[in-house]
């Protein structure tokens, strides 16, 4: 799908056009009152509120999330039902793990290509401290058949077979279910396969926060938050609260590995913070942005996708679809001005940039050559997501609206975006200004 001026359809171009997100807090921090629907629900609101746009031009919104409520499972549909938008706006809701907004984004912007619809909201949200507990299915099986009992002997004897194990809680794990290796398992597992030393996790995790605490102290992450005011006490919240400006080397190595204790290299420090938050932007074909009267931060101009098996090297598939988006762009890692790349892991991040030099990994992804070495002066400028946080179903909206924030900046053309996700998923997008 490559044109000489970026992803086209039948002359047809994606404007992003405005991003806003919430604050990231670390789980059961300051935004733990709030559930996913409502952090999207701000966000989305802001959005309108602050690009001045007509809900009515709103044609559908999309949003991601990864642990989704029992109760209400169409996160973009509750999302939509706020005041700003008229009840008739399409929308549905996208899981693609960590790539869930980026899901959205790509899914809104498909139907814009499409001549489906001119005007979209994409994002996510989640809520790290809000997930569902669940019961054990011997509790759910006496709890079902006591409400079937006719009689009140009946549901005293269904409820006697509950037994003390069946009264132990399950909590949806971050683990996949074919291999029962959870993500950080995945990510010292993929460490010990690069050889990704514990400094060099720990260097790339320092990085990651000093970048992080200069983009918020200078106002360029702060630009694109929204403050939030929490309940119950409504002390307002308007920067990311995991970003360490006091973090050094020395305490970044005085701390133990989580997940191999013996061997393990990969620890709380050199890791991304489980995150509540919440993050949207607008998109519009190019013909709607300019009759609007709107100026696009940038175009979409290619994505792909690609995924591996889960039991390798599970956070790698970055790899495998950097490489088709930048075919499909028609570009090489020469004319990408800036690179932002999601860090789940420092390890897995060094991995991901091993990778992308690699042969063998540009072999598997169907392409000559590698991409090549990333310029560590244009890889997260601002630093990234161990310091910034993860939210999962947000986290691409976020990364979409910091690299096209900061291509505008620096005067740059294009930009190039990586995220791996659960399940041996990756993906890649390139904009352009």
């Amino acid at each position: 799908m490559s044109h000489p001026s970026g992803l086209a359809v039948n002359g047809r171009r994606v404007a992003i056009v405005a991003g806003i997100r919430t604050p990231f807090a670390r789980a059961g921090t300051a935004l733990k009152s709030l559930s996913a629907i409502e952090l999207g629900r701000l966000c989305v609101a802001e959005l309108i509120q602050r690009t001045g746009i007509d809900g009515h031009d709103i044609d559908l919104l999309v949003f991601g999330t990864v642990v989704p409520s029992v109760l209400a499972p169409n996160i973009a549909r509750e999302v939509s039902l706020i005041p700003h938008l008229p009840k008739g706006v399409q929308s549905w809701s996208v899981s693609r793990a960590c790539a869930s907004a980026n899901q959205a984004i790509t899914d809104a912007a498909d139907q814009i290509l499409l001549g489906h619809a001119d005007c979209a909201i994409a994002g996510g949200a989640e809520s790290l401290s809000n997930v569902p507990i669940l019961h054990s299915r011997g509790f759910s099986d006496a709890l079902v058949a006591a409400s079937r009992a006719r009689t009140l002997g009946g549901r005293v004897q269904a409820l006697s077979r509950i037994r003390p194990r069946d009264l132990v809680p399950i909590t949806p794990a971050i683990a996949e279910p074919t291999t029962g290796e959870t993500m950080g398992e995945s990510a010292e597992k993929m460490a010990k396969i690069n050889h990704i030393a514990r400094e060099d996790q720990d260097q790339f995790a320092l990085r990651s926060h000093r970048l992080a605490h200069a983009g918020t102290a200078d106002g360029r992450l702060t630009a694109e938050i929204m403050p939030v005011w929490p309940p119950p006490k409504f002390e307002p919240l308007a920067a990311d609260n995991g970003i360490r400006e006091d973090s050094t080397i020395e305490r970044l190595r005085e701390l133990k590995p989580v997940f191999d204790r013996r061997y393990g290299s990969v620890t709380a420090g050199n890791s991304s913070p489980l995150t509540d938050g919440g993050a949207a932007v607008l998109l519009m074909s190019e013909e709607k942005a300019l009759a609007m009267g709107m100026t696009p931060m940038a175009f979409i101009r290619s994505y792909a996708y690609a995924a591996l098996d889960p039991g390798e090297q599970l956070l790698m598939a970055p790899v495998l679809a950097a490489p088709v988006a930048l075919v499909r762009a028609g570009l090489t890692l020469q004319d990408i001005d800036l690179v932002e790349m999601h860090e789940a892991f420092a390890s897995q991040v060094l991995s991901n940039l091993r990778g992308l030099d690699s042969d063998e990994w540009a072999a598997r992804a169907g392409v000559r050559q590698p991409v090549g070495e990333v310029d560590r002066a244009r890889l997260n400028v601002m630093g990234g997501s161990i310091a910034i946080g993860h939210p999962f179903g947000a986290t691409g909206a976020r990364i979409t609206m910091t690299l096209a924030n900061e291509l505008a900046r620096r005067g740059g053309q294009f930009g190039l975006m990586t995220v791996c996700a659960a399940g041996g998923l990756g993906f890649a997008m390139v904009i352009e200004r």
